[in-house]
């Protein structure tokens, strides 16, 4: 039987009149990397504070590790690890001090605690940083020195709020990477992140939206259960083509990639491509590809206008 680390029910938060959880049921499984994909005041953050115990829900039960919350968050708080979206350790300390201290906060004896922070300081390649003042480093050597220090303490469980979103391309890719590794050595994740491409690297997800859970699954599962068709056309006038055929119901949207538009047929429809062939605006010349679903792709469909 599968083992959860997290596990909520109709879970709920309301800031005054605003739903900012709305009935969010979750289960995430041990030693699985499980992704919150949304945009920007979807309740991603939201949720995350309530699963670590920081904020008390409206209604709803969680249960962390085996530990009930809101009432075991202390008891919690050690088993954990919380990289927060914005930079929180302290600028004016170096690598080193930011580690010493957080060691120190965790309980970590002397002995362990040195041995940790040159172990942490090898890993995340900041053992030639060890003197250098936080506040001075790189946006990507800043995210690996919060990443250390969020696992100081080697938790079970592993709390990361859009971790990468200030970070090159390059770097989230090398962040990626190590949080692999340290899902291949048990520790359970779970990330939220607004990038399409991160999401596909997670286990599982959940979508999103207005604090409302849109769908779930594997990444790979939601693509094969969208709602719809994509098809690529190479023609002339995609601009006026777009246009022209979001006024079709049965198309749920249009995108411009390229030279290409990529549009989401409605999969009521048995044939897209002879459906849009139908249009005027696309003669025979024109090129239309059947392709794979993306992520973004479901989440179009099942956020938002998608779902009218």
């Amino acid at each position: 039987m599968t083992q959860l680390a997290i596990q909520a029910k109709q879970l709920s938060r309301n800031f005054a009149s605003l739903k900012a959880i709305q009935s969010l049921d979750l289960e995430v499984e041990k030693g699985s990397i499980y992704g919150f994909l949304g945009p920007n005041g979807c309740g991603k953050t939201t949720a995350i504070r309530l699963l670590t115990g920081l904020l008390k829900p409206s209604s709803g039960d969680i249960n962390v590790l085996g530990y009930s919350l809101p009432k075991d968050a202390e008891k919690l708080r050690l088993n954990i690890g919380y990289m927060t979206q914005k930079f929180s350790l302290y600028d004016d300390l170096t690598v080193k001090e930011n580690l010493n201290f957080l060691a120190k906060i965790y309980g970590l004896s002397a002995k362990v605690q040195n041995k940790r922070v040159n172990e942490l300081l090898a890993i995340y390649g900041l053992d030639q940083k060890a003197n250098q003042l936080a506040g001075s480093m790189s946006g990507g050597q800043r995210q690996r020195l919060a990443l250390a220090g969020a696992i100081i303490h080697q938790p079970e469980l592993l709390f990361l709020d859009e971790p990468t979103s200030a970070v090159d391309p390059e770097n989230r890719r090398d962040f990626w990477e190590q949080l692999f590794d340290l899902s291949d050595q048990g520790t359970t994740i779970l990330v939220s992140t607004h990038y399409m491409d991160e999401a596909e690297r997670c286990h599982k997800l959940a979508i999103l939206e207005a604090g409302i859970k849109r769908a779930d699954g594997s990444p790979q599962q939601l693509m094969n259960n969208m709602n719809a068709n994509v098809v690529e056309i190479v023609a002339d006038n995609l601009r006026q083509l777009k246009q022209e055929l979001l006024s079709f119901p049965q198309v749920i949207s249009a995108a411009q990639l390229g030279a290409r538009l990529r549009v989401l047929v409605n999969n009521t429809i048995t044939e897209p491509k002879a459906f849009l062939m139908q249009h005027p605006m696309i003669n025979n010349n024109d090129e239309l590809t059947l392709v794979r679903p993306s992520l973004e792709d479901v989440f179009v469909t099942c956020t938002g206008e998608g779902r009218q």
